[in-house]
C-alpha cells in the first residue's frame, strides 16, 4: 500500500476541483459560489493533533480562542502538556474530559515522522488508538496535516448540512450514508470535503472547520 497523492500546493486543489465539478453537476455549482479553494495545508505533528482535540464539539470561534490561550502559555508540546497541572490547564480552557485526554496523547509518543509514509488507513488506526482521538479527529489529521488527498470526513456535522443543501436531499445524511456518498469522489475526496466547507460557509455564513 501507498500514502497516494499528497496535496501540496493550490494547483493541487484546484485540479481536485476540476475533476469533481466535470464529475458532478452539484459540484460544479458550489465551486461557482465558492469560488477557489483553500489549501488548508497544516504542520504536522503534536500540536495539530492537540488542536484537533481541542475543536472537538466547540464552535470554531471558541476553538480558536482556547487555542490561542494554550499557545500564549507555551502548553502546546507533550512535555509542557505532562509538566502543567490540571489547574493550568483548566485556566486555558480545557474541560476535564480534554485535559485527559492531552495527556493521554502526550503519553503516547506519537513517531509523527514515521506518519508521513504510513497509508491513511493505518494512520487512521494509529491515532484512534489514543484515548480523545475519534475517527473524525484522525480523518483531519490525514487530510490537513498529512495533506492525502482522497480522505473524508463523514461524521462532520457541517459536511452533512453541506451536502444535504448541495445535493437537495430530504435530510441530513447520516456518517455511514456520506461515506458511501463519498466513494463517487474518489481519487479527490479530500477536495470534495473543501469544497462542501467552502459551500457550507456560503450557505449558511458560518465556518465549518478550523
Amino acid at each position: 500500500m501507498t500514502v497516494g497523492r499528497i496535496i501540496e500546493t493550490p494547483a493541487c486543489v484546484a485540479e481536485g476541483a476540476a475533476w469533481l465539478a466535470a464529475r458532478d453537476p452539484g459540484f460544479a455549482q458550489a465551486l461557482s459560489v465558492t469560488g477557489p479553494l483553500p489549501l488548508r495545508r497544516k504542520p504536522d505533528g503534536f500540536a495539530q493533533l492537540l488542536s484537533a482535540i481541542v475543536s472537538q464539539q466547540v464552535s470554531v470561534a471558541s476553538a480558536n480562542a482556547i487555542w490561542n490561550r494554550l499557545r500564549d502559555a507555551k502548553l502546546t508540546g507533550p512535555r509542557k502538556i505532562l509538566w502543567a497541572t490540571d489547574d493550568d490547564l483548566r485556566a486555558v480552557g480545557l474541560s476535564r474530559q480534554k485535559i485527559r485526554y492531552a495527556r493521554a496523547l502526550a503519553e503516547a509518543r506519537i513517531d509523527f515522522n514515521a506518519l508521513r509514509g504510513t497509508p491513511t488507513a493505518d494512520v487512521i488506526a494509529e491515532l484512534t488508538q489514543v484515548s480523545g482521538i475519534g475517527v473524525w479527529t484522525a480523518e483531519i489529521y490525514a487530510m490537513f496535516s498529512l495533506g492525502r488527498a482522497d480522505v473524508f470526513a463523514p461524521g462532520d456535522l457541517a459536511l452533512q448540512e453541506s451536502a444535504r443543501l448541495l445535493f437537495d436531499l430530504p435530510e441530513r445524511p447520516k456518517e455511514r450514508a456520506l461515506r458511501d456518498m463519498a466513494d463517487a469522489w474518489s481519487p479527490w475526496r479530500s477536495v470534495a470535503a473543501r469544497l462542501l466547507w467552502a459551500y457550507y460557509h456560503v450557505a449558511k455564513d458560518r465556518e465549518g472547520i478550523r
